[in-house]
């Protein structure tokens, strides 16, 4: 039996690992989320009364008589540091958090998902799409299976990653190398996906606020990007699985399983499906294609009831405005049907079950949303990021950075405050009141937008220790390698995101400038201020 390597010596250490060690300590003084946007809230009321007292003021480049502009055509900063402003703090407090609009479509979305997952449902398409894939193709069938458990994404984390480890042992592969390969597919293509997930209205929910900053009526819906990530979810699997076969696994080398825990196999995990899971899935299927003949009897004829009822767009209707129903009809159509079969789902009180133990999950989520709601309800009233925005446009266009440089540069600011700020819905909360008006100002779609910061959010899930889950697949990887450090885990997984940036940030420029072709269904590309 071989000797465990030693850890690696200090001196080693390249300057990289230096930085991401920087990184890692700076973000451990940041505070809890919740704590964060406490702080943000407190602040931006402190701001206002001294910008407001100053009296700072900027020209809004809104044509006159437009809703919202001043008389006088400019944007002043409104304190809410005296009488009024708490006032209007106190009687709005509870509707900052209950009209806030990820909300309430994150709870009816989780609805359903809680009761394909608890049907089983999730665990057996995930299980069946990596087994069915032939040997020589199992790395892309991981990657790909990782991206699409993104509409449930934490069934990605708990069920694939280790799965993906066992199944590469077995194989004798090295593990942590199917273990890298899931991993980049759930958290590295976090926001690429075939469907519509739960992050969709939730991010789409906060760009609409952002949005409405600069024009009151502006709506973002659920399938804002849906075109560009359904692309991206090929390129992704196809990016991963070349980077894991061609870079990762050999460095990687042959695996020493003297280095492994005792029993490293998870037998439920390595379990094929069986009959029942399959007649389970069989009836998913026939439940699926129920739902989708549903939502095309709704929209595809001339008379279809969620077309707009006054110029009979499909697009620009009530089918995708509401589309978030559909994501919660189409989880308990099919969750019910597949527990029905395999018998995990017998009663209602099964389907109330599964959705209570759903909402059970999102305590800590709906005190984030609280404080959240707060912030960005302050920043609106106070016009700071309105005043922002306008300053930062004109900096734009006097530099003239105004072609797909600028995203460029947002990309690459994301992926770098995603690496102390894990959380994509707590990240985009803070900034998107700062860069979607300063964006929309110099000329382009709050959807496009969002669709560049999802790339930088994602690319940088794997190297961070900040990401939520981190911790977990590092706990997964140690029962493999008992001397796995977080160094190691994130120099393995270093060479997915710097690929996924360098690709998939291109394939944005090359999707929106160069081939002129929307995010998602009723998305445009730019924006006339």
């Amino acid at each position: 039996m071989t000797n465990a390597p030693t850890s690696p010596s200090p001196k080693r250490r390249n300057a990289f690992t230096r930085f991401l060690d920087s990184v890692e300590w700076l973000g451990n003084f940041l505070p809890h989320p919740v704590t964060l946007f406490a702080v943000l809230a407190v602040g931006i009321v402190l701001l206002s009364g001294v910008f407001g007292w100053i009296g700072l003021a900027v020209e809004d480049p809104r044509p006159a008589g437009t809703r919202g502009v001043a008389e006088d055509g400019m944007i002043r900063a409104v304190s809410l540091l005296n009488a009024e402003g708490i006032r209007m703090i106190f009687t709005n407090l509870v509707t900052n958090f209950t009209s806030f609009a990820p909300l309430g479509v994150v709870l009816v979305a989780m609805l359903g998902v809680g009761v394909a997952e608890r049907s089983g449902l999730l665990s057996a398409a995930i299980r069946g799409m990596v087994f069915s894939a032939p040997r020589q193709i199992v790395t892309v069938a991981i990657v790909f299976a990782g991206i699409v458990s993104n509409t449930a994404s934490e069934v990605g984390y708990v069920v694939l990653i280790p799965l993906a480890g066992a199944i590469f042992y077995a194989l004798d592969r090295h593990p942590l190398a199917g273990m890298a390969a899931a991993f980049a597919g759930v958290s590295g293509g976090y926001s690429a996906n075939v469907l519509i997930g739960t992050i969709d209205p939730l991010l789409s929910g906060i760009t609409q606020e952002a949005a409405r900053l600069i024009d009151p009526d502006y709506v973002v819906v659920a399938t804002a990007n849906w075109y560009f990530m359904v692309a991206s979810t090929f390129l992704i699997t196809l990016v991963g699985s070349l980077v894991s076969i061609f870079i990762v696994e050999p460095k990687l080398g042959k695996y020493d399983s003297s280095r492994a825990e005792p029993t490293i196999l998870d037998k439920r995990m390595m379990e094929r499906l069986s009959g029942d899971e399959k007649r389970g899935l069989l009836w998913a299927l026939i439940a699926l294609a129920g739902v989708l003949g549903l939502m095309a009897l709704t929209l595809v004829p001339e008379w279809g009831v969620f077309r707009n009822p006054e110029t009979g767009d499909r697009i620009n209707s009530p089918f995708f405005r509401g589309f978030v129903v559909w994501i919660l009809i189409f989880f308990i159509a099919t969750g019910y049907s597949y527990g029905r079969a395999v018998g995990t789902m017998r009663t209602d009180r099964d389907v109330i079950d599964a959705m209570a133990k759903a909402l059970e999950s999102l305590g800590l989520y709906i005190v984030l949303v609280f404080f959240a709601a707060q912030f960005v309800a302050f920043f609106g009233w106070t016009k700071l990021g309105a005043i922002g925005a306008v300053t930062g446009a004109e900096f734009l266009r006097d530099t003239g950075m105004t072609g797909p440089m600028v995203f460029i540069f947002f990309i690459l600011m994301c992926a770098v405050i995603n690496l102390s700020l894990g959380s994509a819905s707590a990240q985009w909360a803070v900034t998107a009141p700062i860069f979607v008006p300063m964006l929309m100002l110099i000329g382009y779609g709050p959807e496009t937008i969002q669709a560049a910061y999802r790339i930088g959010d994602s690319t940088t899930n794997i190297i961070t220790p900040m990401m939520s889950y981190f911790g977990l697949i590092l706990a997964w990887a140690t029962r493999y390698d008992k001397n796995l450090g977080v160094g190691t885990m994130i120099a393995i997984m270093l060479p997915y995101t710097i690929f996924f940036i360098i690709v998939w940030s291109s394939f944005f420029v090359i999707w929106t400038f160069t081939l002129g072709l929307p995010v998602g269904p009723g998305s445009p590309t730019f924006y006339n201020p």
